[in-house]
């Protein structure tokens, strides 16, 4: 059974390319023990570019986007859940009415010319920012899949997660001196509410959670500052019925948050939708 996927409603290239509110080029890591509020164990060491850290956050997200901890297996996944985003597919949820899946394509037809999904693009183009399916039907999600057994499309859905979500999403939690639960929440946030211009937008959450809160970097406490982020993430999400459960922040990060938990260390159970996790 699949989730209610999100997607941004942003459809520019501000998806891929757009800076965060606070310069990412700052090198903060994680936060002094001071601000975390009484956490679990030390500093995080690691952030959650960490390759099994990085594996954590994509079980978890895989948890609410394809209700399974098999990520890997999501690579062939495409359908239209009628959320107004057109076709959603991939390890990330790229949409065809959302830009991101027609960079997707693009990226894999640079690295790949003449791939069984480069003659779609043209109709990608067009169908960019609405839900329809013209130029796409009847073999497009067909094709998906046969491009899903090659290890360059797997490559490139990397690549797009990576460029427009996981790593903007890791160097704001690392210049908020955030550790790798709050990289985690960021990274979860913006693969819902992307980073565009729009109030429920990645930027605009964490602006709404800074006239509560101070993050770390600029001296304020960790628990508090994650806290004011998730409420303010929350508020975004019951903005759109589609992301009205808000059980992926209640009943898993919030959880973590009180727990302690900024190194997301294992083991770690949570609730999605309803249905229990565990990652030993």
């Amino acid at each position: 059974m699949f989730t209610p996927h999100r997607k941004r409603l942003a459809v520019s290239a501000l998806l891929g390319t757009a800076l965060l509110a606070v310069p990412v080029t700052a090198h903060a890591t994680a936060a002094p023990a001071a601000a975390r509020g009484g956490g679990v164990g030390a500093p995080a060491a690691v952030g959650l570019d960490d390759p099994v850290k990085k594996d954590i956050a994509m079980q978890i997200v895989s948890s609410a986007e394809n209700s399974s901890l098999n990520w890997k297996a999501q690579y062939k996944y495409i359908e239209d859940i009628g959320d107004g985003r057109g076709y959603t597919g991939g390890i990330i949820g790229f949409c065809s009415g959302t830009h991101d899946m027609l960079e997707l394509v693009q990226y894999y037809t640079d690295i790949k010319p003449g791939n069984v999904l480069a003659k779609y693009l043209p109709a990608l183009k067009k169908v960019d920012g609405s839900d329809s399916h013209a130029g796409l039907d009847p073999n497009f999600t067909k094709d998906w899949a046969k491009a899903a057994v090659d290890s360059d499309f797997k490559k490139a859905q990397d690549h797009e997660r990576d460029r427009v979500y996981f790593n903007p999403a890791v160097s704001q939690g690392k210049a908020d001196g955030v550790g790798v639960l709050g990289q985690f929440t960021y990274y979860d946030a913006i693969v819902m509410h992307g980073d565009g211009t729009d109030s429920t937008s990645f930027r605009n959450i964490r602006k709404r959670a800074l006239s509560k809160a101070k993050p770390p970097s600029q001296g304020g406490n960790e628990t508090t500052w994650l806290n004011a982020f998730l409420d303010a993430r929350v508020w975004a999400m019951k903005q759109e019925e589609a992301h009205s459960d808000t059980s992926r922040v209640d009943t898993a990060q919030r959880v973590w948050v009180k727990k302690g938990n900024f190194n997301l260390n294992t083991p770690l159970d949570w609730k999605v939708y309803g249905d229990s996790y565990h990652i030993g």
